[in-house]
């Protein structure tokens, strides 16, 4: 738009003079010394406007000219900066590709050759990740060091020392070594900022040190952020303050657990872990009401199996408050097991058998487990019927065990004698102790040893005629054996 109107304006200006010169038409006289030049006023205006263009073209050309040796050397570094940025997407591919001995040398060679320090910085930390890919963690570390020595030069570290420290702190992480990785995080300042990619890492970070006050801190500030979603949200405060209140609840001081249980928010209090450590806390100061308390507001918010089963653990005065909560609940939840199997071991502690044995076996009927027989094999040998109590105990070990069921009556296939080995005999084996005995081994096949001679006679080196079944293998016969060696002795007698 802008030459358009140049152009328009040019136009209208040279129509303007060609006017002008046509209405009042004259001569030029320049007079240089003794020289005199006459022109027509048309002529000495292109004349002069001719002057303007040339020099006007000399001047640029003159300046092109003396400006060639700079143009020249931006165009190589234009040229190395194109080699070396085509080096580095190389190298970035063969890092994502998987070939990380490539990717490390080729990106090493790239920050070696440049020039640019901020390019050096980004070959380096790729490099970095290539050699912990191949195992190489010594180079990793130098390549670590040297970016961190080239932003921290002469006051860059504000433009990508978050940048050196995050992808630090994610390979040492990714190795175990926390606290360098939180050494490093400190010393960019990751704490103050707002940036996702890094808070995470200072979360893994203290989750990896057991930090538990900082986990819960930023699982919370990330939640507040929508960085994470609120189901990893709960699972990480739960875990880091169900860890806390029974770290705090060791010590001689109660107020530092109950004011830590107060800076709870009520939405934390029902977690399970959470609720099941402060009831314990609660119970093991001697304070039954508050630990009843923490269970029912968890219950009422997540009927879980865990908290039935720590609120079916009362004491006996709780017993009873205990018991009432529950039937209320279970007007609400007519068929759940695991509240019938919680009223049920409220009754038993109560002492209320015919109650208890309704709740357990309405229970067994939905989820027949090792729990509830064993509770149901508690009832009845307080009934004093023990045989029902003891199929009640075998069932829940049964259930808990998983025992194999072993075939019964079942014959194993009888011996083959026919391979057996040579035995060594020694006189040793006659009948008459006080007969010297003679070392010198004879062998002799177990079907000699059995069959003997013709005439039924003891052979020299060989078993008398008596039983020997100890030798042989104690598999039992199958009954048709049996009958057939009947059959054979009554032949032999006939």
């Amino acid at each position: 738009m802008r030459r358009l109107f140049w152009i328009v304006l040019t136009i209208a200006l040279a129509v303007a003079v060609a006017l002008v010169i046509q209405r009042f038409p004259g001569n030029v006289l320049v007079v240089v010394d003794q020289w005199r030049m006459q022109v027509s006023l048309t002529f000495a205006i292109l004349a002069l406007l001719a002057l303007f263009v040339s020099s006007y073209v000399l001047i640029r050309l003159v300046v092109w000219l003396a400006d060639l040796p700079t143009r020249y050397r931006g165009w190589r570094g234009q040229r190395a900066e194109r080699r070396e940025q085509s080096r580095m997407e190389q190298g970035w591919i063969a890092l994502l590709e998987g070939r990380h001995a490539f990717a490390e040398k080729l990106l090493t060679k790239v920050s070696a050759d440049s020039k640019d320090w901020k390019r050096q910085v980004l070959a380096d930390l790729s490099a970095a990740r290539a050699a912990q890919e191949i195992g190489a963690f010594d180079r990793r570390d130098q390549l670590i060091q040297k970016a961190q020595k080239l932003v921290a030069h002469d006051g860059k570290q504000s433009s990508l020392g978050t940048a050196v420290a995050a992808a630090a702190a994610d390979l040492w992480l990714e190795q175990g070594q926390a606290g360098a990785a939180l050494e490093v995080l400190d010393r960019a300042g990751v704490q103050e900022r707002k940036d996702v990619h890094t808070l995470r890492l200072l979360l893994r970070t203290h989750q990896q040190l057991n930090n538990n006050e900082q986990v819960l801190e930023l699982a919370r500030r990330l939640r507040r952020l929508q960085a994470i979603s609120t189901e990893q949200a709960d699972k990480l405060i739960e875990t880091a303050a169900a860890h806390l209140i029974k770290a705090k609840s060791l010590t001689a001081d109660s107020s530092d657990w109950e004011s830590f249980w107060k800076s709870l928010r009520a939405e934390e209090k029902v977690l399970v872990s959470v609720a099941l450590a402060g009831s314990d806390a609660y119970q093991v100061r001697g304070k039954l009401k508050e630990a009843s308390a923490v269970l029912e507001a968890a219950i009422k918010t997540n009927f879980d199996p865990r908290l039935l089963q720590a609120y079916a653990k009362a004491e006996p005065e709780q017993v009873t408050p205990r018991l009432q909560h529950a039937e209320r609940w279970l007007t609400q939840r007519e068929n759940d097991p695991n509240l019938l199997v919680t009223l049920g071991a409220l009754c038993l502690a109560a002492q209320m058998w015919g109650q208890a044995q309704r709740y357990l076996e309405l229970s067994a009927q939905k989820r027949s487990d090792s729990q509830v027989n064993a509770l149901l094999g508690s009832l009845f040998d307080r009934l004093g019927q023990p045989e029902r109590a003891a199929q009640h105990w075998r069932m829940a070990t049964a259930v808990s065990a998983a025992l194999p069921i072993l075939a019964q009556d079942a014959f194993l296939p009888a011996a083959d004698l026919q391979d057996d080995p040579v035995f060594t005999l020694t006189e040793a084996f006659v009948d008459d102790p006080l007969a010297p005995a003679d070392h010198s081994a004879k062998e002799l096949s177990l079907g000699d040893a059995t069959h003997g001679s013709a005439s039924g006679a003891s052979l020299p080196g060989r078993l008398p005629q008596q039983d020997y079944d100890e030798l042989f293998d104690s598999a039992p016969l199958p009954a048709h054996a049996f009958e057939s060696a009947g059959s054979q002795s009554s032949e032999k007698k006939d």
